[in-house]
């Protein structure tokens, strides 16, 4: 296992489907956990153990409202954590569409960083770890590399040299 996933709440699975989707395109293994940072504490301390003697080297952490899984991950590891901000929808929304977990995540203290992408993004988180790893690994650079070369020709196949309007 190359990345552990954590996020907080059962709801919150489809939108965190989108990391391991990207982490599987990628052929990085992975794992994925919903543990609360306030509701089994003791279990998230286990298992963050659990998970660095397995080999993870990256951690993405998906949290909504408060938003203090990610940053009481990156207190308890000194792996690369990955904040993805979520929007609350339990209870019906909650009027501030991820702003608050945004601002939780983005505004840890010094000497403990979160990297942080934007709300419900956890594709980007994924493609953030799929970079990370491929400082280590050159095959993953490379895939990560053909990729781009991908984007960039679709790109110019889909307007980058004009469109008619």
């Amino acid at each position: 296992m190359q990345v552990a996933i954590f996020f907080g709440s059962k709801s919150d699975t489809d939108t965190m489907k989108k990391a391991s989707a990207v982490l599987k395109d990628f052929g990085v293994t992975y794992e994925a956990y919903i543990l609360s940072a306030h509701r089994s504490g003791e279990l998230l301390d286990k298992t963050i153990k659990e998970v660095e003697q397995k080999g993870a080297e990256v951690i993405i952490a998906g949290a909504g409202l408060a938003a203090h899984l990610p940053g009481v991950i990156a207190a308890k590891t000194v792996l690369p954590v990955i904040g993805i901000p979520l929007e609350c929808y339990s209870n019906g929304a909650n009027g501030l569409a991820g702003m608050d977990a945004l601002f939780s995540i983005v505004q840890m203290p010094k000497q403990i960083p979160v990297a942080t992408v934007g709300i419900n993004n956890s594709a980007n988180a994924a493609y953030l770890a799929v970079e990370i790893l491929a400082v280590k690994y050159p095959e993953l650079k490379k895939k990560l590399v053909e990729f781009r070369q991908k984007l960039a020709k679709d790109a110019e196949e889909n307007g980058g040299k004009g469109v008619d309007l």
